[in-house]
C-alpha cells in the first residue's frame, strides 16, 4: 500500500512501530502494515500473535495492537480469543476512509 509513507515517521530503521498513531487515518494505515506482516492461513495462538506483534512494534502493547486488528476486520478470532488468524477478506481502505 503506498500510503505507508504517511507513517513513515512511525517506523524505526527496521521497519517497528515506534507508537501508534493517535488520528484515525493513520492508526488504520498502521493496522494495513502490521496486517501484512501475518501470515495468510496460519492460526495464531494468543501467545503467537502477541508474540509477531512484539516483533514489528516498541511500545510494548500487543494486546491493543490485537484487539485492533481484530475490531477492524484484519483478524478473525475464536469466540474465546485462544485463536487468531488474518480474515481471507481484509477490510477495504475506501471503506474505512483512507484512499
Amino acid at each position: 500500500m503506498e500510503c505507508y509513507k504517511e507513517i513513515k515517521t512511525f517506523l524505526d530503521g527496521e521497519g517497528r512501530l515506534t507508537a501508534f498513531p493517535a488520528k484515525r487515518k493513520k492508526k488504520i494505515i498502521a493496522l494495513f502494515y502490521l496486517a501484512e506482516k501475518m501470515e495468510p492461513g496460519k492460526r495464531y495462538t494468543e501467545r503467537e500473535i502477541n508474540d509477531q506483534l512484539l516483533t514489528w512494534h516498541l511500545f510494548r502493547d500487543p494486546a491493543t495492537l490485537r484487539r485492533e486488528l481484530y475490531d477492524y476486520g484484519f483478524l478473525c478470532r475464536e469466540v474465546d480469543g485462544s485463536v487468531y488468524w488474518k480474515s481471507e477478506t481484509q477490510p477495504d481502505p475506501k471503506e474505512l476512509g483512507i484512499e
